[in-house]
């Protein structure tokens, strides 16, 4: 059974950082990260999710996910590699989904073991208190309560639905709320494409600033500041 949250220790080497939705983009990523002087020996780089769909360079992928400096939780575009035998097929396409639909059965089938190893949650330790990282939102009025129903689902279904909700749950931006989380330093999520910059609603922090859209840059937080270093 694959871990449902990932725990990293505070990085006394190098410095960490959050990248917003990179859907395929490696080589801008890249280029932002090498504009920044990132140090892959010190340095780590936590990833929102949504590494596929949309972008030129999806198949990347697994070459990414074998660097063992970046660590991604799992997205709702990353879920669809996941469940690719049970999806709904069509609306995947839809949002980009052509690139694994052309793969051969053995290829799909790769994808998904590996995909299927991202966690839905990643805490990390900074010297200014826990930073939680998902893609969409913690769904629930504290990071305790969350790591709890993944951790102790009551059952199956009650799963699913939790971690649905963390990876595709808009609510928070939608409703303007700014209670935030209040046993986390901060929040990092993607999800919801912002243009105009990153946006900080109490201490959940929204940086999918569209990276991986031609108008759009991604924005690199700083985890130890929590202030964006490149966007």
């Amino acid at each position: 059974m694959p871990e449902l949250i990932k725990r990293f220790a505070q990085n006394t080497a190098g410095r960490d950082f959050a990248v917003g939705d990179i859907h395929g983009c490696f080589t801008k990523l890249q280029q932002a990260l090498g504009g920044m002087g990132f140090d892959p020996a010190v340095d780590r780089l936590f990833s929102v999710g949504d590494l596929v769909d949309r972008g030129p360079e999806c198949e990347h992928v697994l070459d990414w996910l074998d660097k063992p400096w970046f660590h991604p939780v799992r997205g709702n575009h990353d879920d669809y590699v996941c469940r690719y035998d049970s999806c709904d097929l069509g609306n995947w396409l839809i949002n980009g989904g052509g690139w694994f639909l052309s793969l051969n059965g053995d290829e799909q089938a790769e994808y998904a073991v590996q995909f299927r190893e991202l966690p839905i949650a990643i805490e990390l330790e900074t010297d200014g208190g826990q930073v939680g990282i998902v893609h969409a939102d913690c769904p629930f009025p504290t990071w305790a309560q969350m790591v709890d129903e993944l951790t102790n689902p009551e059952s199956q279904k009650r799963l699913k639905l939790v971690k649905n909700t963390c990876m595709w749950s808009r609510k928070r931006m939608e409703e303007d709320d700014e209670s935030g989380v209040p046993d986390l330093r901060a929040l990092v999520v993607g999800h919801t494409p912002l243009p105009n910059g990153p946006v900080k609603l109490g201490n959940v922090l929204h940086i999918d600033t569209a990276g991986w859209h031609p108008s759009g840059r991604f924005t690199l937080l700083d985890l130890h500041t929590l202030e964006p270093v490149c966007r």
